[in-house]
């Protein structure tokens, strides 16, 4: 029986720290509105962030690899009121890296983080070789005093 091989996946992913505390948000989609406005994708929970603070859009390199881009404002070119600072630079857009951090306003900011990892295959539960050994010893049972 032949092994079969680790499936390689990645996971984009914005953790957001903002009013209410730390979420995790992985990215699939193409497109992304943030702010504190209720028709924003990722809503940011502060009264010092803008309604449509930042775009984040997925992009391709060269290389066939995805990556997101984040812009500072709304995707018709309206720009935020307190900008974006990535790894403290102001900037207009910038495109992610992992480990970028990204400040909206006070007390209100990301990290990207772009994972990879390998998923290896595990024995399957009904495996007519699986054998499982068992210590007396690992089994705790009444003690007699």
């Amino acid at each position: 029986m032949a092994a079969k091989p680790a499936t390689h996946r990645e996971e984009h992913v914005l953790i957001v720290i903002d009013g209410k505390g730390q979420k995790e948000i992985i990215l699939t989609e193409f497109l992304y509105s943030l702010g504190r406005g209720q028709q924003c994708d990722i809503r940011l929970n502060s009264q010092f962030v803008s309604r449509h603070h930042a775009t984040l859009i997925k992009r391709l390199h060269e290389d066939g690899q995805f990556y997101y881009r984040i812009i500072d404002g709304d995707s018709e070119g309206k720009v935020s009121v307190n900008g974006l600072l990535v790894n403290n630079q102001k900037v207009l857009f910038h495109d992610l890296k992992n480990g970028d951090k990204v400040v909206f306003g006070p007390q209100v900011s990301a990290i990207y983080q772009h994972r990879q990892y390998d998923v290896f295959p595990t024995i399957p539960p009904d495996d007519p070789f699986d054998i499982t050994l068992i210590d007396p010893a690992m089994i705790q049972g009444d003690e007699e005093d």
